[in-house]
């Protein structure tokens, strides 16, 4: 793509790089194919190649953002299921990251807009906060009907209909005995949405760690990844939030050493592995961050590297749900599934895996009508595999599917812990293996 950017433009270190990223793409269109929103609303501009020209159009004519460009990079997921198709290499990520900035920083939204996206940005990357605003949720549920009728309120319905509708799960025990002798030291994410919606998840991966002799540890000052307000365009909230965690495992690899820092949940693995990136420009974080993102793993890439001994089938069938951020952002698809195998489950991959699930980070909530869409579509995809139960590695995934589907749904790691000695998850309560 032929490119019109000023010195003075160039000069800036975002437009040099959205630059270089433009030049790329040669409107080959292979990216329609694999993207949701072109798939389910049929609008060019709601395409990897149609957003492009908008973010090009915005940035060479150093223009601010308007409704037309914010309405429809607003739409996109950042699946990033266009970079798995792409034949030339485009990083459409790191474009689209820009463009939200951009927006963020030009553009003034409607009201009740600000106020939701500035009640997203306050509640859900605080724990405690995002405890309290869901036992409030279980109350207001009600309401969610009432909302859903006007347009610009859509969202609090989305809100209130995603809150569990059961209290939440208590905190999991303390620290696991771990296996002489050690094989590893690692961090493990605590991470902000998932301990409180799923404390379970991360209580399994220290079970199962602990039992092949994997010492843990969880330093002092890490706390949420930064994806969140990173998607919403808030720049230095999500730098902050990175120079955090880069300070608190830089403390930890200092004082004993990190064979990998482990994340639960892709979303926040596929941020974290890009911290040397987002962190680039700052001196006094760019070394540090990019050696915290090389430590950076999806569990299921660590758990593969330890050769877990094969067991005999188990008599259940997963369908293993690959979500985006891990397909897509991490390239990782086979280390799940072949780990679920090793451990005597039967595999089945659902049609259009690539698509998906309308989850997002917070896109249900403020793209509730196309989230549901993509949600219906792959939970029909899922259950048409007629598997016992559905896998997958990441809660904000779990979350959706699990408000549609009618077989239980689990993070992949919970299945392992299980399968290798550990206590079976309450959710499969009705289900026998061999």
């Amino acid at each position: 793509m032929q490119t019109n950017f000023t010195e003075a433009q160039l000069a800036d270190p975002h437009v040099a790089q959205s630059e270089k990223i433009l030049r790329r793409c040669v409107h080959c269109g292979f990216c329609t194919a694999t993207c949701p929103t072109y798939v389910t609303l049929g609008n060019e501009l709601d395409s990897p190649r149609g957003r492009i020209y908008l973010i090009k159009d915005m940035l060479e004519n150093d223009r601010p953002a308007d409704r037309e460009v914010v309405t429809h990079i607003d739409r996109c997921l950042s699946c990033l299921a266009c970079t798995t198709t792409c034949p030339s290499g485009v990083d459409y990520m790191h474009l689209i990251d820009h463009a939200r900035a951009h927006i963020e920083n030009t553009y003034r939204r409607p009201l009740i807009d600000r106020l939701i996206r500035g009640v997203l940005v306050a509640v859900l990357p605080h724990p405690q906060r995002f405890r309290l605003a869901l036992a409030l949720a279980r109350l207001a549920r009600p309401l969610a009907s009432v909302l859903g009728r006007v347009r610009a309120l859509k969202p609090l319905a989305a809100m209130l209909e995603l809150a569990p509708q059961r209290p939440l799960p208590a905190a999991p025990a303390g620290p696991v005995p771990v296996e002489q002798p050690v094989r590893g030291r690692v961090a493990i994410l605590a991470g902000c949405a998932q301990p409180v919606l799923d404390p379970g998840i991360n209580a399994a991966t220290v079970r199962l760690l602990s039992r092949l002799g994997v010492e843990i540890v969880t330093p002092r000052g890490e706390g949420c990844c930064g994806a969140l307000v990173h998607h919403m365009g808030r720049e230095a909230a999500a730098l902050d939030f990175a120079r955090a965690n880069v300070d608190a495992w830089t403390r930890e690899i200092e004082a004993g050493g990190l064979d990998a820092i482990l994340i639960t949940a892709s979303g926040c693995g596929t941020t974290i592995k890009d911290y040397g990136h987002m962190l680039r420009l700052d001196p006094a974080y760019a070394e540090k961050a990019a050696r915290v993102s090389a430590l950076a793993k999806d569990v299921t890439e660590f758990l593969a590297l330890l050769d877990l001994p094969r067991l005999p089938p188990q008599n259940l069938t997963v369908a293993y749900h690959s979500a985006c951020s891990m397909q897509h952002g991490q390239k990782i698809t086979m280390q799940p599934k072949l780990l679920l195998k090793a451990a005597g489950f039967a595999v089945k991959d659902p049609a259009e895996g690539h698509l998906c699930c309308g989850s997002a980070g917070t896109y249900n909530i403020l793209q509730p009508e196309i989230s549901a869409q993509l949600k219906a579509r792959k939970v029909k995809n899922i259950e048409a595999t007629r598997a016992d139960l559905i896998a997958t590695g990441n809660i904000g995934c779990i979350t959706q599917i699990a408000t549609a589907a009618t077989m239980p749904i689990l993070h992949t790691v919970e299945l392992l812990d299980w399968a290798y000695g550990g206590p079976k998850p309450a959710k499969l309560a009705g289900l026998e293996r061999a």
